[in-house]
């Protein structure tokens, strides 16, 4: 896609063969790790499985997955840009838009959560940290998981938990009550045995069984932006 501002975003798509345009299908944006970006090859971002399971989940859903070129500002811009370019030339239900990010693609989801939660029924984080702002989601109380190995190799498990509590606190002090609060934000910390059960012997890269988690993905699927 050639955005107005003179820059090439690049993505892999699935559009479902049943769609014609005439009903209103479900959008998921998934953004790769490491390994993923445009500079490491073309289609190098279908390694991950979260687009290919999604639509286990809804057969009436366009799965993005962007190929950008950082983690950083630009990166998070050019996914807001996506997602909106297909709300706009697309039927898409404007409360069945779902985001995720894995690893370094989680760390430019984070950012986009900070810029325009609003866009987006729910979030899952997998196996990241995260960069965006709290007090911009927590405003738009979208819903957000977070899943990462207790023991991750490559971040290990302290942004997402820190990040879990500032978050918890912001929406008490809305007067949220507990129950209120855990519909909004999750925190998954998982040992090795879940990462050893699904063949990975590091947490890091194991982030990718997130993706064959039916709790996980089930959950992402079930909010509505409504």
């Amino acid at each position: 896609m050639h955005t107005s501002d003179g820059m090439d975003i690049h993505f892999s798509l699935y559009v479902p063969a049943s769609y014609d345009g005439s009903e209103a299908y479900a959008l998921f944006v998934t953004l790769p790790g490491w390994g993923g970006l445009y500079f490491q090859g073309v289609g190098a971002n279908m390694e991950e499985d979260f687009g290919t399971e999604a639509i286990r989940y809804n057969s009436r859903m366009i799965v993005v997955s962007p190929q950008l070129n950082d983690w950083g500002q630009t990166s998070a811009e050019q996914t807001i840009a996506l997602t909106e370019y297909f709300l706009s030339h697309y039927n898409i239900d404007p409360d069945q838009v779902y985001l995720h990010g894995m690893s370094g693609g989680g760390e430019t989801t984070s950012l986009v959560m900070g810029m325009r939660p609003e866009l987006y029924a729910a979030c899952l984080l997998t196996s990241t940290q995260w960069d965006g702002d709290l007090n911009a989601l927590a405003v738009a109380r979208t819903p957000i998981y977070f899943a990462i190995g207790a023991q991750d190799s490559y971040y290990g498990p302290e942004s997402l938990q820190r990040t879990y509590r500032q978050l918890c606190s912001l929406y008490a002090a809305q007067g949220m009550s507990q129950a209120e609060i855990d519909r909004l934000v999750v925190l998954d910390l998982r040992e090795q045995d879940y990462f050893s059960s699904h063949g990975f012997s590091d947490q890091h890269a194991g982030g990718q069984a997130f993706a064959h988690d039916a709790d996980v993905m089930s959950w992402l699927f079930s909010h509505r932006n409504d």
